[in-house]
C-alpha cells in the first residue's frame, strides 16, 4: 500500500492542530517544537522551516484560533443575527476546550510585545464583529464578551464543556446564565 505524500499546505495544517494541542496543553513558554513535530509526524526542522520560529507558530495557532470563533460568530450570523445566537455557537466550540485554552495562554504571553500586538488586535476584532453581526449597543457587546471570558475560564477549569467535572459554583453560575 502506498501512502499519498502531503503538499506542504496540508503538512502545514497538521503542524497547526498538532500546535493547538500542544500550545493549550503547556502554554508558549512550556511548549518546544519539538514536541509539535512529535504530534504532528513531522521532524522539527521542518516545523522551523514551515513557520520559522516558535513564535510565529503560536501566532499562527493564535490566528487559527480566532478564525474558529470568528467563522463560528458569522455562520449564526447569518442565520440570526442575535447575541443569543452567537452564545449559542460559542457554548458549540466549548468541547474543543484546547483551542479556548489557547486563547488563555495567549493573553498570558501578551508581555511578549508581537504575542501581545495579535492578541489585542485579534480580540478587539471579534469585539467588533460581535457588535457589526448583531448591532448589538457597546454594552450588551461588552457582558456578551465578559460571559464568554468566564466561560473560556471555566472551560478550562473543566468545569464546563465535555466531561465537566462537578462542581456546585460551577453549576449554579452556569443555571443563572440561563
Amino acid at each position: 500500500m502506498t501512502r499519498t505524500r502531503l503538499t506542504a499546505a496540508e503538512r502545514s495544517e497538521e503542524v497547526l492542530q498538532a500546535a493547538v494541542v500542544a500550545f493549550g496543553a503547556s502554554g508558549y513558554a512550556g511548549t518546544k517544537t519539538d514536541e509539535i513535530a512529535r504530534l504532528a509526524g513531522v521532524s522539527q526542522p521542518y516545523v522551523i522551516r514551515l513557520f520559522g520560529t516558535k513564535q510565529q507558530l503560536f501566532l499562527a495557532t493564535t490566528h487559527r484560533v480566532c478564525d474558529r470563533v470568528e467563522e463560528a460568530f458569522r455562520r449564526a450570523g447569518e442565520r440570526e443575527p442575535t447575541l443569543d445566537s452567537l452564545g449559542d455557537a460559542y457554548n458549540e466550540l466549548l468541547p474543543e476546550r484546547e483551542l479556548l485554552v489557547v486563547l488563555l495562554h495567549g493573553f498570558a504571553a501578551s508581555a511578549d510585545p508581537a504575542i501581545g500586538e495579535t492578541v489585542r488586535s485579534r480580540f478587539g476584532g471579534i469585539h467588533r464583529l460581535v457588535g457589526d453581526l448583531t448591532g448589538a449597543s457597546p454594552e450588551e457587546v461588552t457582558k456578551f464578551m465578559a460571559t464568554g471570558m468566564l466561560l473560556t475560564v471555566m472551560a478550562a477549569m473543566q468545569v464546563t464543556g465535555p466531561n465537566p467535572v462537578s462542581c456546585e459554583w460551577a453549576t449554579e453560575l452556569l443555571n443563572s446564565m440561563g
